[in-house]
C-alpha cells in the first residue's frame, strides 16, 4: 500500500467518523446568526457547556438535516460546567459507546455548523490525568486537555477517539485551552440535573484570597501560607460561625487553605449539614471555629 493509499484510507476513516456522529450534534441558536454547539446525549436530552449557555429557559436547537426542535432548560451545574436541555420531541441518535482518553492518542472534536451539519477538528490528547476539582467545587472524573483549536461556536460538541468512542464534550478552560468534560462526569450529574435542575454542593459563603502567614506565627500555624477572608455572604455558614473579614484561614477540616480549589472540593465532598472546623489566625492568635456546611444557593 502506497503512502497515498494510506492517506486516503485515513481521510476516509475521519470522514466516516464525522458522518457517524452527525446525529449527535446540534446547534443552539443564540442572538443574530450566532450559535453554540450541543451534544444530543439521549433521544430527548442535549447537554452543553454551562459557562457559555445564555441564562434563559427556552432554546431552539438545529439538529441533523436542519430541522428545528424546541428545548427547555432542565438544569445547569457550574461546578462541572454541564447544562441539560430537554427537547420537546425525541430525535434519532447514532449508536455511540463511551471510551477513555489516552495521552498522545488522536482526538476528534465536533461542533455544529448552525445549519444541521457538523464541523470537525483533529488533534491529540495532550493530557489525560486523574480526577480534579473545578474552581466552582465540581468533581471532574478526569483531566483531559486537547491539543487542537476550537471555535467558540463549536464548544459543547462531542469529542471522539480515533475508534469513534465518545470521550465527552468539549469546553474551554483557562487561557482558552480546550478541555473535555468526560462522559463519566456527564452521566453522573445528568440524572440530578433532569430531576432537580441543579447539583447541591456544600458551601461556607466566604470569599478567600491566598496570603502568606506572618513570619512570627508560622511555627505556631505550622504552615507558611493560608487564605484571607475578603468577603462573607450575609447569613452564610461562615458568618454564622463568627468568621470576620481579615481572618486568615489555615485549614478547613484539616485541608490546607493554601489551595482554594482543594477547599472547594473538600466542602463539596463533606456533605450538607455536616460540621466544618476552621482553623485560623485572628489578632495574632491561632484559634478554631466550627461552621455548619449549607447548600450553595441557586444561581
Amino acid at each position: 500500500m502506497t503512502p497515498t493509499d494510506l492517506l486516503e484510507q485515513f481521510s476516509g476513516a475521519l470522514a466516516e467518523r464525522a458522518a457517524g456522529v452527525r446525529g449527535a450534534v446540534a446547534a443552539i441558536r443564540l442572538s443574530g446568526a450566532r450559535h453554540l454547539s450541543a451534544t444530543l446525549w439521549q433521544s430527548e436530552v442535549a447537554v452543553a457547556s454551562e459557562q457559555s449557555l445564555p441564562r434563559r429557559d427556552e432554546f431552539d436547537l438545529v439538529v441533523a438535516g436542519g430541522a428545528v426542535v424546541k428545548a427547555k432548560l432542565a438544569g445547569r451545574d457550574p461546578g462541572t460546567n454541564v447544562a441539560a436541555l430537554r427537547l420537546e420531541r425525541a430525535v434519532e441518535l447514532p449508536a455511540l459507546t463511551d471510551g477513555e482518553a489516552k495521552g498522545g492518542a488522536l482526538a476528534l472534536a465536533f461542533g455544529a455548523d448552525g445549519a444541521g451539519g457538523v464541523r470537525a477538528r483533529l488533534g491529540i490528547v495532550n493530557t489525560a490525568g486523574p480526577e480534579w476539582a473545578s474552581s466552582a467545587g465540581g468533581r471532574i472524573d478526569r483531566y483531559v486537555a486537547l491539543d487542537l483549536e476550537l471555535a467558540r461556536a463549536e464548544e459543547g460538541g462531542p469529542v471522539l477517539d480515533a475508534a469513534g468512542r465518545r470521550l465527552g464534550i468539549s469546553t474551554f478552560g483557562p487561557r482558552g485551552r480546550v478541555l473535555v468534560i468526560p462522559s463519566a462526569t456527564v452521566e453522573r450529574v445528568l440524572p440530578a440535573l433532569l430531576k432537580d435542575g441543579r447539583i447541591a454542593r456544600g458551601w461556607l459563603g466566604v470569599g478567600l484570597q491566598p496570603v502568606a502567614v506572618p513570619e512570627a506565627l508560622r511555627e505556631q500555624a505550622g504552615q507558611e501560607s493560608g487564605a484571607m477572608v475578603m468577603s462573607l455572604a450575609a447569613d452564610g455558614p461562615a458568618a454564622k460561625a463568627g468568621l470576620v473579614g481579615g481572618d486568615i484561614v489555615l485549614t478547613v477540616n484539616g485541608t490546607s487553605a493554601r489551595s482554594l480549589r482543594r477547599i472547594a472540593a473538600a466542602l463539596a465532598a463533606q456533605g450538607i449539614g455536616r460540621k466544618a472546623e476552621l482553623r485560623l489566625i485572628r489578632g495574632g492568635m491561632v484559634l478554631s471555629l466550627e461552621a455548619t456546611i449549607e447548600a450553595r444557593p441557586a444561581a
